[in-house]
Protein backbone atom coordinates (compact mmCIF):
# COMPACT_ATOMS: atom_id res chain seq x y z
CA UNK A 1 0.00 0.00 0.00
CA UNK A 2 2.80 2.40 0.88
CA UNK A 3 4.53 1.63 -2.40
CA UNK A 4 1.38 2.44 -4.36
CA UNK A 5 1.00 5.78 -2.59
CA UNK A 6 4.65 6.57 -3.28
CA UNK A 7 4.17 5.75 -6.96
CA UNK A 8 1.13 8.03 -7.20
CA UNK A 9 2.97 10.91 -5.49
CA UNK A 10 5.95 10.41 -7.79
CA UNK A 11 3.73 10.47 -10.87
CA UNK A 12 2.11 13.69 -9.69
CA UNK A 13 5.28 15.48 -8.65
CA UNK A 14 7.49 14.50 -11.59
CA UNK A 15 5.67 16.66 -14.19
CA UNK A 16 5.60 19.58 -11.73
CA UNK A 17 9.35 19.33 -11.04
CA UNK A 18 10.18 19.01 -14.73
CA UNK A 19 7.97 21.98 -15.59
CA UNK A 20 9.56 24.08 -12.86
CA UNK A 21 13.04 23.08 -14.00
CA UNK A 22 12.16 24.03 -17.58
CA UNK A 23 10.72 27.40 -16.45
CA UNK A 24 13.81 28.20 -14.38
CA UNK A 25 16.22 27.26 -17.19
CA UNK A 26 14.30 29.29 -19.80
CA UNK A 27 14.09 32.25 -17.44
CA UNK A 28 17.83 32.05 -16.83
CA UNK A 29 18.49 32.15 -20.56
CA UNK A 30 15.91 34.86 -21.21
CA UNK A 31 13.97 32.55 -23.54
CA UNK A 32 10.34 31.53 -23.73
CA UNK A 33 8.29 28.84 -25.49
CA UNK A 34 5.37 31.26 -25.91
CA UNK A 35 3.10 29.21 -23.65
CA UNK A 36 2.35 32.14 -21.32
CA UNK A 37 1.10 34.33 -24.18
CA UNK A 38 -1.08 31.51 -25.50
CA UNK A 39 -2.36 31.02 -21.96
CA UNK A 40 -3.19 34.74 -21.76
CA UNK A 41 -5.02 34.62 -25.11
CA UNK A 42 -7.03 31.61 -23.90
CA UNK A 43 -8.01 33.43 -20.70
CA UNK A 44 -9.21 36.44 -22.71
CA UNK A 45 -11.50 34.15 -24.74
CA UNK A 46 -12.89 32.69 -21.52
CA UNK A 47 -13.46 36.20 -20.12
CA UNK A 48 -15.25 37.17 -23.33
CA UNK A 49 -17.50 34.11 -23.15
CA UNK A 50 -18.32 34.86 -19.53
CA UNK A 51 -19.12 38.47 -20.35
CA UNK A 52 -21.52 37.34 -23.08
CA UNK A 53 -23.28 35.07 -20.60
CA UNK A 54 -23.53 37.92 -18.08
CA UNK A 55 -24.84 40.32 -20.75
CA UNK A 56 -27.48 37.77 -21.78
CA UNK A 57 -28.53 37.36 -18.14
CA UNK A 58 -28.74 41.14 -17.62
CA UNK A 59 -30.83 41.55 -20.76
CA UNK A 60 -33.22 38.85 -19.55
CA UNK A 61 -33.51 40.63 -16.19
CA UNK A 62 -34.21 43.96 -17.91
CA UNK A 63 -36.97 42.43 -20.02
CA UNK A 64 -38.49 40.88 -16.91
CA UNK A 65 -38.33 44.20 -15.05
CA UNK A 66 -39.81 45.99 -18.06
CA UNK A 67 -42.78 43.65 -18.15
CA UNK A 68 -43.37 44.19 -14.43
CA UNK A 69 -43.16 47.97 -14.81
CA UNK A 70 -45.68 47.88 -17.66
CA UNK A 71 -48.12 46.05 -15.42
CA UNK A 72 -47.58 48.63 -12.67
CA UNK A 73 -48.21 51.45 -15.15
CA UNK A 74 -51.51 49.84 -16.18
CA UNK A 75 -52.56 49.64 -12.53
CA UNK A 76 -51.62 53.30 -12.02
CA UNK A 77 -53.65 54.34 -15.07
CA UNK A 78 -56.68 52.54 -13.70
CA UNK A 79 -56.24 54.26 -10.32
CA UNK A 80 -55.78 57.63 -12.01
CA UNK A 81 -58.98 57.11 -13.97
CA UNK A 82 -60.89 56.40 -10.80
CA UNK A 83 -59.60 59.61 -9.19
CA UNK A 84 -60.50 61.73 -12.22
CA UNK A 85 -64.05 60.37 -12.11
CA UNK A 86 -64.63 62.29 -8.89
CA UNK A 87 -62.71 60.62 -6.12
CA UNK A 88 -59.54 62.76 -6.02
CA UNK A 89 -58.37 64.96 -8.88
CA UNK A 90 -55.38 66.46 -7.07
CA UNK A 91 -52.09 64.82 -8.07
CA UNK A 92 -48.78 65.70 -6.42
CA UNK A 93 -45.94 65.94 -8.95
CA UNK A 94 -42.27 66.66 -8.37
CA UNK A 95 -40.59 68.84 -11.00
CA UNK A 96 -37.16 67.19 -11.21
CA UNK A 97 -36.15 69.50 -14.08
CA UNK A 98 -35.57 72.34 -11.65
CA UNK A 99 -31.81 72.37 -10.98
CA UNK A 100 -31.16 75.91 -9.81
CA UNK A 101 -31.04 77.11 -6.25
CA UNK A 102 -30.89 80.82 -5.61
CA UNK A 103 -30.03 81.49 -9.25
CA UNK A 104 -26.96 79.19 -9.18
CA UNK A 105 -26.83 76.39 -11.72
CA UNK A 106 -26.05 72.97 -10.26
CA UNK A 107 -24.41 70.72 -12.85
CA UNK A 108 -23.80 67.13 -11.80
CA UNK A 109 -20.02 66.94 -12.27
CA UNK A 110 -17.25 69.54 -11.98
CA UNK A 111 -19.23 72.59 -13.15
CA UNK A 112 -17.85 75.58 -15.02
CA UNK A 113 -18.93 78.79 -13.30
CA UNK A 114 -19.85 82.05 -14.99
CA UNK A 115 -20.06 84.83 -12.43
CA UNK A 116 -22.07 87.06 -14.79
CA UNK A 117 -24.93 84.54 -14.71
CA UNK A 118 -25.24 84.72 -10.92
CA UNK A 119 -27.73 86.90 -9.08
CA UNK A 120 -26.42 89.94 -7.27
CA UNK A 121 -28.51 89.14 -4.22
CA UNK A 122 -27.56 86.38 -1.82
CA UNK A 123 -30.24 83.89 -0.81
CA UNK A 124 -30.08 81.57 2.14
CA UNK A 125 -30.85 78.73 -0.25
CA UNK A 126 -27.48 79.35 -1.96
CA UNK A 127 -25.89 77.50 0.95
CA UNK A 128 -27.22 74.28 -0.57
CA UNK A 129 -25.09 74.85 -3.66
CA UNK A 130 -21.88 75.03 -1.66
CA UNK A 131 -22.95 72.04 0.42
CA UNK A 132 -23.46 70.11 -2.82
CA UNK A 133 -19.98 71.07 -4.04
CA UNK A 134 -18.53 69.87 -0.76
CA UNK A 135 -20.34 66.52 -1.00
CA UNK A 136 -19.11 66.09 -4.59
CA UNK A 137 -15.56 66.79 -3.46
CA UNK A 138 -15.84 64.11 -0.78
CA UNK A 139 -17.46 61.44 -2.95
CA UNK A 140 -15.66 61.97 -6.26
CA UNK A 141 -12.31 63.45 -5.32
CA UNK A 142 -9.40 62.48 -7.57
CA UNK A 143 -7.14 61.49 -4.67
CA UNK A 144 -9.42 58.80 -3.25
CA UNK A 145 -10.06 57.35 -6.71
CA UNK A 146 -6.30 56.88 -7.18
CA UNK A 147 -6.11 54.55 -4.18
CA UNK A 148 -9.07 52.26 -4.89
CA UNK A 149 -9.05 49.16 -7.06
CA UNK A 150 -9.46 49.83 -10.76
CA UNK A 151 -12.97 49.07 -12.00
CA UNK A 152 -13.24 46.38 -14.68
CA UNK A 153 -15.59 46.44 -17.65
CA UNK A 154 -15.95 42.66 -17.51
CA UNK A 155 -15.66 39.96 -14.84
CA UNK A 156 -12.37 38.03 -14.79
CA UNK A 157 -13.53 34.98 -12.78
CA UNK A 158 -11.43 35.88 -9.74
CA UNK A 159 -12.53 34.84 -6.28
CA UNK A 160 -12.11 38.37 -4.92
CA UNK A 161 -15.19 39.71 -6.71
CA UNK A 162 -18.26 40.46 -4.57
CA UNK A 163 -20.80 40.70 -7.40
CA UNK A 164 -21.78 37.03 -7.39
CA UNK A 165 -21.50 36.57 -11.15
CA UNK A 166 -20.54 32.92 -10.63
CA UNK A 167 -24.11 32.17 -9.55
CA UNK A 168 -25.78 33.45 -12.73
CA UNK A 169 -25.75 30.07 -14.47
CA UNK A 170 -24.58 26.51 -13.90
CA UNK A 171 -21.90 26.86 -16.58
CA UNK A 172 -20.41 29.97 -14.98
CA UNK A 173 -20.47 28.28 -11.56
CA UNK A 174 -18.63 25.23 -12.86
CA UNK A 175 -16.06 27.36 -14.69
CA UNK A 176 -15.54 29.57 -11.64
CA UNK A 177 -14.97 26.54 -9.37
CA UNK A 178 -12.60 25.05 -11.93
CA UNK A 179 -10.70 28.36 -12.01
CA UNK A 180 -10.38 28.38 -8.21
CA UNK A 181 -8.96 24.86 -8.30
CA UNK A 182 -6.45 25.74 -11.04
CA UNK A 183 -5.27 28.95 -9.37
CA UNK A 184 -4.97 27.68 -5.79
CA UNK A 185 -4.01 24.03 -6.26
CA UNK A 186 -1.98 24.05 -9.49
CA UNK A 187 -0.66 27.53 -10.25
CA UNK A 188 -0.02 28.62 -6.66
CA UNK A 189 2.25 25.70 -5.61
CA UNK A 190 4.18 25.91 -8.88
CA UNK A 191 4.61 29.68 -8.54
CA UNK A 192 5.73 29.41 -4.92
CA UNK A 193 8.45 26.93 -5.89
CA UNK A 194 9.68 29.20 -8.69
CA UNK A 195 9.55 32.20 -6.32
CA UNK A 196 11.65 30.42 -3.71
CA UNK A 197 14.13 29.36 -6.39
CA UNK A 198 14.44 32.91 -7.71
CA UNK A 199 14.93 34.45 -4.27
CA UNK A 200 17.48 31.81 -3.31
CA UNK A 201 19.46 32.37 -6.48
CA UNK A 202 19.33 36.16 -5.96
CA UNK A 203 20.71 35.95 -2.42
CA UNK A 204 23.35 33.29 -3.13
CA UNK A 205 24.63 34.72 -6.39
CA UNK A 206 24.98 38.28 -5.08
CA UNK A 207 26.69 36.96 -1.93
CA UNK A 208 29.30 35.14 -4.01
CA UNK A 209 29.76 38.01 -6.48
CA UNK A 210 30.29 40.37 -3.54
CA UNK A 211 33.62 38.72 -2.75
CA UNK A 212 35.03 39.45 -6.22
CA UNK A 213 37.26 42.50 -6.78
CA UNK A 214 35.81 45.54 -8.49
CA UNK A 215 36.35 45.02 -12.22
CA UNK A 216 34.46 44.44 -15.46
CA UNK A 217 34.08 40.74 -14.74
CA UNK A 218 32.19 41.48 -11.53
CA UNK A 219 29.89 43.88 -13.38
CA UNK A 220 29.12 41.34 -16.10
CA UNK A 221 28.47 38.57 -13.60
CA UNK A 222 26.24 40.83 -11.50
CA UNK A 223 24.23 41.85 -14.57
CA UNK A 224 23.78 38.24 -15.60
CA UNK A 225 22.83 37.06 -12.12
CA UNK A 226 20.42 39.97 -11.64
CA UNK A 227 18.64 39.32 -14.94
CA UNK A 228 18.36 35.61 -14.18
CA UNK A 229 16.97 36.22 -10.68
CA UNK A 230 14.38 38.79 -11.66
CA UNK A 231 13.24 36.77 -14.67
CA UNK A 232 12.64 33.80 -12.37
CA UNK A 233 10.65 36.04 -10.03
CA UNK A 234 8.63 37.32 -12.98
CA UNK A 235 7.90 33.74 -14.11
CA UNK A 236 6.61 33.09 -10.60
CA UNK A 237 3.85 35.60 -11.38
CA UNK A 238 3.24 34.16 -14.88
CA UNK A 239 4.32 37.56 -16.16
CA UNK A 240 3.71 38.36 -19.82
CA UNK A 241 5.81 41.44 -20.49
CA UNK A 242 6.10 43.57 -23.63
CA UNK A 243 8.94 46.10 -23.78
CA UNK A 244 8.68 48.93 -26.30
CA UNK A 245 11.43 51.22 -27.65
CA UNK A 246 14.29 49.38 -26.00
CA UNK A 247 16.78 51.70 -27.68
CA UNK A 248 15.88 54.28 -24.99
CA UNK A 249 16.98 52.09 -22.04
CA UNK A 250 19.01 54.09 -19.51
CA UNK A 251 22.72 53.24 -19.39
CA UNK A 252 23.43 55.54 -16.43
CA UNK A 253 21.92 58.56 -14.71
CA UNK A 254 18.36 58.57 -13.31
CA UNK A 255 15.45 56.48 -14.55
CA UNK A 256 11.96 57.43 -13.28
CA UNK A 257 8.71 55.48 -13.65
CA UNK A 258 5.12 55.53 -12.44
CA UNK A 259 4.49 53.30 -9.45
CA UNK A 260 1.74 50.68 -9.06
CA UNK A 261 3.33 47.93 -7.00
CA UNK A 262 6.69 46.80 -5.57
CA UNK A 263 6.51 44.29 -8.44
CA UNK A 264 7.46 47.23 -10.71
CA UNK A 265 11.11 46.69 -9.69
CA UNK A 266 10.98 43.05 -10.81
CA UNK A 267 9.28 43.97 -14.09
CA UNK A 268 11.89 46.56 -15.06
CA UNK A 269 14.82 44.47 -13.81
CA UNK A 270 13.86 41.67 -16.19
CA UNK A 271 15.16 43.79 -19.06
CA UNK A 272 18.01 45.80 -17.53
CA UNK A 273 20.00 46.32 -14.32
CA UNK A 274 19.36 49.24 -11.98
CA UNK A 275 20.68 50.60 -8.73
CA UNK A 276 17.90 50.80 -6.15
CA UNK A 277 17.32 53.66 -3.76
CA UNK A 278 15.07 53.48 -0.73
CA UNK A 279 14.73 53.07 3.00
CA UNK A 280 16.75 50.38 4.78
CA UNK A 281 14.65 47.56 6.25
CA UNK A 282 15.08 44.76 8.74
CA UNK A 283 13.97 41.14 8.47
CA UNK A 284 13.89 39.24 5.20
CA UNK A 285 13.70 42.41 3.09
CA UNK A 286 16.81 43.66 4.85
CA UNK A 287 18.61 40.42 3.96
CA UNK A 288 17.76 40.95 0.30
CA UNK A 289 18.94 44.58 0.45
CA UNK A 290 22.28 43.64 1.96
CA UNK A 291 22.73 40.85 -0.57
CA UNK A 292 22.09 43.24 -3.45
CA UNK A 293 24.53 45.78 -2.03
CA UNK A 294 27.36 43.23 -1.99
CA UNK A 295 27.25 42.81 -5.75
CA UNK A 296 26.86 46.46 -6.80
CA UNK A 297 26.14 49.96 -5.48
CA UNK A 298 22.66 50.50 -4.11
CA UNK A 299 21.52 53.38 -1.90
CA UNK A 300 19.69 52.48 1.31
CA UNK A 301 18.86 55.24 3.79
CA UNK A 302 18.04 54.90 7.45
CA UNK A 303 14.70 56.32 8.54
CA UNK A 304 16.34 59.40 10.10
CA UNK A 305 18.46 60.00 6.99
CA UNK A 306 15.49 59.95 4.63
CA UNK A 307 14.24 63.19 6.19
CA UNK A 308 17.58 64.87 5.44
CA UNK A 309 16.97 66.14 1.90
CA UNK A 310 20.50 67.51 1.55
CA UNK A 311 22.07 64.16 2.47
CA UNK A 312 19.81 62.31 0.01
CA UNK A 313 20.53 64.78 -2.79
CA UNK A 314 24.29 64.65 -2.18
CA UNK A 315 24.33 60.83 -2.19
CA UNK A 316 22.30 60.67 -5.38
CA UNK A 317 24.51 63.29 -7.02
CA UNK A 318 27.67 61.32 -6.23
CA UNK A 319 26.15 58.18 -7.72
CA UNK A 320 24.91 59.90 -10.90
CA UNK A 321 28.24 61.63 -11.53
CA UNK A 322 30.00 58.25 -11.58
CA UNK A 323 29.36 56.91 -15.09
CA UNK A 324 30.64 53.45 -14.12
CA UNK A 325 27.67 52.90 -11.80
CA UNK A 326 24.27 51.58 -12.80
CA UNK A 327 21.37 53.97 -13.48
CA UNK A 328 19.25 54.72 -10.43
CA UNK A 329 15.63 53.58 -10.57
CA UNK A 330 13.34 56.03 -8.77
CA UNK A 331 9.56 56.20 -8.37
CA UNK A 332 8.99 59.95 -7.81
CA UNK A 333 5.34 59.55 -6.74
CA UNK A 334 6.54 58.11 -3.45
CA UNK A 335 3.56 55.75 -3.17
CA UNK A 336 1.63 53.20 -5.22
CA UNK A 337 -1.21 54.39 -7.50
CA UNK A 338 -3.96 52.14 -8.87
CA UNK A 339 -2.76 51.80 -12.49
CA UNK A 340 -5.13 54.51 -13.78
CA UNK A 341 -3.30 57.75 -12.96
CA UNK A 342 -0.04 59.43 -12.09
CA UNK A 343 0.13 61.95 -9.25
CA UNK A 344 2.65 64.62 -8.32
CA UNK A 345 6.32 63.75 -8.84
CA UNK A 346 8.56 64.76 -5.96
CA UNK A 347 11.18 67.22 -7.21
CA UNK A 348 14.20 65.67 -5.43
CA UNK A 349 15.43 63.44 -8.25
CA UNK A 350 14.87 66.24 -10.78
CA UNK A 351 17.15 68.56 -8.83
CA UNK A 352 20.01 66.05 -9.00
CA UNK A 353 20.17 65.15 -12.68
CA UNK A 354 19.68 67.28 -15.78
CA UNK A 355 18.91 64.19 -17.91
CA UNK A 356 16.02 61.91 -16.97
CA UNK A 357 15.07 58.58 -18.58
CA UNK A 358 11.28 58.21 -18.25
CA UNK A 359 9.53 54.83 -18.24
CA UNK A 360 5.78 54.19 -18.42
CA UNK A 361 4.31 50.97 -16.99
CA UNK A 362 0.74 49.87 -17.65
CA UNK A 363 -0.74 46.62 -16.31
CA UNK A 364 -3.65 44.79 -17.90
CA UNK A 365 -6.22 44.63 -15.06
CA UNK A 366 -8.24 41.86 -16.73
CA UNK A 367 -5.79 39.22 -15.44
CA UNK A 368 -5.48 40.55 -11.88
CA UNK A 369 -5.10 43.72 -9.86
CA UNK A 370 -1.42 44.67 -9.54
CA UNK A 371 -2.12 47.68 -7.30
CA UNK A 372 -0.76 47.49 -3.75
CA UNK A 373 -2.92 49.36 -1.25
CA UNK A 374 -0.47 49.45 1.65
CA UNK A 375 -3.12 50.89 3.98
CA UNK A 376 -5.33 47.79 3.60
CA UNK A 377 -2.92 44.89 3.07
CA UNK A 378 0.62 43.96 3.95
CA UNK A 379 3.37 42.95 1.58
CA UNK A 380 2.76 39.22 2.04
CA UNK A 381 -0.96 39.64 1.34
CA UNK A 382 -0.16 41.58 -1.81
CA UNK A 383 2.29 38.92 -3.01
CA UNK A 384 -0.32 36.22 -2.29
CA UNK A 385 -2.88 38.19 -4.31
CA UNK A 386 -0.46 38.37 -7.25
CA UNK A 387 0.41 34.67 -7.03
CA UNK A 388 -3.27 33.68 -7.03
CA UNK A 389 -4.21 35.89 -9.99
CA UNK A 390 -4.44 34.56 -13.51
CA UNK A 391 -1.28 36.29 -14.70
CA UNK A 392 0.67 39.54 -14.60
CA UNK A 393 0.40 41.18 -18.02
CA UNK A 394 2.14 44.52 -18.52
CA UNK A 395 3.45 46.87 -21.20
CA UNK A 396 6.60 48.91 -20.60
CA UNK A 397 7.54 51.91 -22.71
CA UNK A 398 11.04 53.38 -22.63
CA UNK A 399 10.67 57.05 -23.49
CA UNK A 400 13.45 59.16 -25.04
CA UNK A 401 15.66 60.88 -22.45
CA UNK A 402 14.42 64.31 -21.41
CA UNK A 403 16.78 67.22 -20.75
CA UNK A 404 16.21 69.97 -18.23
CA UNK A 405 15.69 73.22 -20.09
CA UNK A 406 17.59 76.39 -19.37
CA UNK A 407 16.10 78.34 -16.45
CA UNK A 408 13.60 75.51 -15.84
CA UNK A 409 13.08 74.71 -12.18
CA UNK A 410 12.84 71.17 -10.79
CA UNK A 411 9.07 71.31 -10.27
CA UNK A 412 8.36 72.31 -13.87
CA UNK A 413 10.78 69.68 -15.14
CA UNK A 414 9.12 67.00 -13.00
CA UNK A 415 5.65 67.97 -14.25
CA UNK A 416 6.83 67.82 -17.86
CA UNK A 417 8.26 64.32 -17.39
CA UNK A 418 5.12 63.19 -15.54
CA UNK A 419 2.90 64.46 -18.34
CA UNK A 420 4.88 62.51 -20.93
CA UNK A 421 4.71 59.29 -18.88
CA UNK A 422 0.96 59.70 -18.43
CA UNK A 423 0.44 60.32 -22.14
CA UNK A 424 2.41 57.28 -23.25
CA UNK A 425 0.96 54.93 -20.66
CA UNK A 426 -2.63 56.04 -21.21
CA UNK A 427 -2.88 57.32 -17.63
CA UNK A 428 -4.64 60.34 -16.11
CA UNK A 429 -2.25 63.17 -15.24
CA UNK A 430 -3.07 64.58 -11.78
CA UNK A 431 -1.32 67.28 -9.78
CA UNK A 432 -2.11 65.99 -6.29
CA UNK A 433 0.50 64.79 -3.84
CA UNK A 434 0.18 61.04 -3.30
CA UNK A 435 0.96 61.47 0.40
CA UNK A 436 -2.52 62.97 0.84
CA UNK A 437 -3.75 59.46 1.61
CA UNK A 438 -1.61 59.51 4.78
CA UNK A 439 -1.81 63.15 5.89
CA UNK A 440 -4.16 66.10 6.09
CA UNK A 441 -4.23 68.65 3.29
CA UNK A 442 -2.08 71.72 3.84
CA UNK A 443 -3.81 75.02 4.47
CA UNK A 444 -2.10 76.53 1.41
CA UNK A 445 -3.81 73.94 -0.81
CA UNK A 446 -7.23 75.10 0.44
CA UNK A 447 -6.69 78.76 -0.42
CA UNK A 448 -7.29 78.49 -4.17
CA UNK A 449 -10.75 76.81 -4.02
CA UNK A 450 -11.70 79.15 -1.18
CA UNK A 451 -10.85 82.15 -3.37
CA UNK A 452 -12.88 80.72 -6.26
CA UNK A 453 -15.95 80.24 -4.07
CA UNK A 454 -15.54 83.69 -2.52
CA UNK A 455 -15.83 85.24 -5.98
CA UNK A 456 -19.31 83.74 -6.31
CA UNK A 457 -20.47 85.66 -3.23
CA UNK A 458 -19.05 89.08 -4.14
CA UNK A 459 -21.67 91.56 -5.25
CA UNK A 460 -21.51 95.07 -6.56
Amino acid sequence: MDEQVLIVITLLLTPLVLLMFLAVVLASLGQSLGLRRKYADLMLKIFQWGQERIALYNETQRQYSRSESEEEEEDEEELRGEKENGHDKQVIRRDISISAIGGLRMPSRRPEYDITDLKKEFHVSDIMYFAKCGVEAIIEDDVTQCFTAEELKSWNFLTRTTLGYQFISVRLTILWCLGCFVRYFILLPFRVLVLITGLSWLILSTAVIGYLPENNLKKRLNKRASLMSHRMLARACSAVLTFHNRENIAKNGICVANHTSPIDVIILSCDSCYAMVGQAHNGFLGIVQRALSRATSHIWFERSEVRDRHLVARTLKEHVDNEDKLPILIFPEGTCINNTSVVMFKKGSFEVGSTIYPVAIKYDPRFGDAFWDSSKMGMLSHVFQILTSWALVADVWYLPPMEKKEKEDAVTFANRVKKEIARRGGLVDLEWDGQLKRMRAKESWKLKPQEEFSKLLKVE
